[in-house]
Formats: structure tokens, sequence, C-alpha cells
């Protein structure tokens, strides 16, 4: 607004009652502020206002799938902050999609929502500059934003991945193969990282064919499953075989553990289960046998600081672009402890 008042040559009073249509301006005036709304691609954040006075805002969010579990979670607790805030709250699925983000992302933008809460899937986040230049709001969840300076709130992927391998370590296992999402992904590249991190700080080398990740593009978590059992036969029977397992995401984890299943089940006996910590926790990790040990997140935190920090901007903060990373745990239940073969 401060632009707009040096451009009109007018008081920042001026251009507020220009802007809220209030009777008593002068028509020549009026034109001055309009013009320069125009020119500056100015548009009114109403949201402080709202809330004052009472009347609900509205803010977008966008996830990867919005049924997966742990994207229903940090739904949820999004959407409990703005009922706390009395602000409604629409939520889409971008299917790991970047042209679907972009689409989705301006379109509750050209509906003039009061804010953004993302989960990325795009490598660019440049076409949102204009709306983060005008007054909307905008925080990441999960992934940063790539060319975009705003907030963020991240897990310690690469932290929880080297709490995985150590654990791993600790059991006595050296030979510790990886298997993960599309690296292109923020989220499977820090784990991977982490995971290599842990082992050169162990001073074992990591054999390539120890790592199994997920290709990219649309359709990869279909492809993936579809080749997961060829890639547990390498790493579990090949030449460089491992002796336990670090997963990914929790995805890839309930995958690892089904094929298991089937393998114990074409060989019509019980085979020697490789150790196994998995990153995200799922239902039911706790009654397999064993338990299944997990690097824990905790995405209602994520939700619900990311949503947080919004409110914090729609209501009037105007500090830097801050970054805030949550801790993950361990959640230790039985398979990472499982001892490498004789």
């Amino acid at each position: 607004m401060n632009d707009v008042a040096a451009r009109a040559q007018v008081s920042l009073k001026t251009v507020s009652r220009v802007v809220n249509g209030d009777a008593g301006v002068v028509e020549g005036t009026r034109r001055r502020v309009l013009d320069a709304i125009s020119q500056l691609g100015f548009r009114r954040n109403d949201s402080a206002r709202q809330l004052r006075i009472g009347r609900a805002a509205e803010i977008g969010l966008l996830v990867e799938d919005v049924g997966d579990p742990f994207y229903s979670t940090v739904t949820r607790a999004v959407e409990r902050v703005a009922a706390a805030n009395d602000c409604l709250l629409f939520t889409g699925s971008c299917d790991d999609d970047p042209e679907r983000e972009r689409k989705l992302a301006l379109a509750l933008c050209a509906r003039r929502v009061d804010g953004l809460l993302i989960v990325p899937a795009s490598a660019d986040h440049a076409y949102l500059a204009s709306e983060l230049d005008s007054g909307l709001p905008v925080v990441f969840i999960d992934r940063p934003p790539v060319n975009l300076d705003t907030d963020a709130v991240l897990a310690d992927n690469v932290g929880g991945a080297r709490s995985a391998v150590a654990h791993l370590i600790a059991a006595g296992h050296r030979r510790i193969g990886f298997v993960g999402d599309d690296p292109d992904i923020y989220t499977a590249r820090r784990r991977l990282l982490g995971f290599r991190q842990e082992m050169a700080a162990h001073g074992l080398d990591v054999d390539e064919a120890w790592i199994a990740v997920g290709e990219p593009g649309a359709g990869r978590l279909r492809r993936h499953a579809e080749r997961l059992r060829d890639k547990l036969e390498q790493l579990l029977d090949g030449p460089a075989a491992v002796t336990a397992l670090f997963t990914g995401n929790n995805r890839i984890t309930t995958q690892v553990l089904r094929e298991l299943a089937l393998r114990d089940a074409d060989a019509g006996a019980v085979l020697p289960r490789p150790a196994l910590v998995g990153f995200d926790d799922f239902e039911f990790a706790d009654l397999v046998t064993p338990g299944v040990t997990v690097v824990a997140q905790d995405p209602a935190a994520l939700g619900r600081t990311a949503a947080a920090l919004l409110f914090e901007r729609l209501a009037g903060l105007t500090e830097p672009a801050r970054q805030v990373v949550l801790p993950t745990r361990l959640v230790v239940r039985g398979s990472g402890e499982l001892p490498p073969p004789a």
C-alpha cells in the first residue's frame, strides 16, 4: 500500500478508503489510486481485517495425496488450526505432479484465498513470486520451495536417516541396503544423503548395488512397486547381498514387508529376514513379528507448525522467510536388531 500511495501521490488512508470502497473520495483521486493499483499489481490481503471482525478468511492446502495417512494427518492438523482462527480451508491433491500443483495453486490464488500451504511437487516455484509480492503469505510443508523466498516447515530427514543407519550398524550390520523413492524428490534425496553420511562416518563403503531408488515421473509409485520384487532379490540373494535394509518411506516399507511375505510363500518356508528400519511410522507397525523399527516424523506437528506460521503472516508478521526443521525420533520395535548372518 505504501507503493500505491507513493505512485498515486496520496496518503495511505486514502488508498485504504479506495480499496475498501468508502465514500467521500473524489473521482480523480480514486482513479489515480486504481491506476496505481493496476500498474503495481497490488492485491489487497483482507485476512487480518477479516479475522479481527470475525468474518472467516480462506486458506488453501495442497498435498501430494489427501488419502495418504501421512498427508491426511497433516491436513487434519491444519484444519484444526484454521478452525481455531475461524478460517475456511480448501484442500487439494497434486498427485506429485508439478503441473497439477501449479494449476491448483494458481486456481486458489485466482479465487482470492488469503494464504497458501503447499507440500510441493514442482522443481520451480517462481510462478508464485507475483502472488507473494502482492502480499499472499505462502508456507511450504515437508519440502522447501525452489526459486521462491518464503517460509517452510521440514522434518530432519538427514538426521533421521543417520539414526536409522546407526541403529543397524550398532546391531552388527555392515552391508546395509537403501530402498527409496525417486531422488529428485527432496525428502528422498535427503534421506539417501543421511544414509551415505552415516555409513561414511563409520568408515563403511557403500556398494552402489545396495542402492535401489524409484523412477521419476507420473506413475512412479506403481512402477516402483512392480520392480520391488526384482530389486529385493538382487539385494538379498545376489552377488552384492545385504544383511539389512533402510527403507525411505512408509509406502516402501509396507511394500518390502509384503514382498518378503510373498518370498516366504514362494519358498514354502520362512526364510531368514534382513534387519529393517523404515523412515515414517505406519499403522500396525507394532503388530507384525518382529515389530518394525522406524524413524518417526510428526506429521501433525508439521501441519500445525506450518499453519501457525501462516497465521502469523496473516496477522502482519513481516520478518524474513523462516525455515523450521522438526526433529525425528527412532522408535525401536525389534526389526532393526535382527542379527546379521554368521
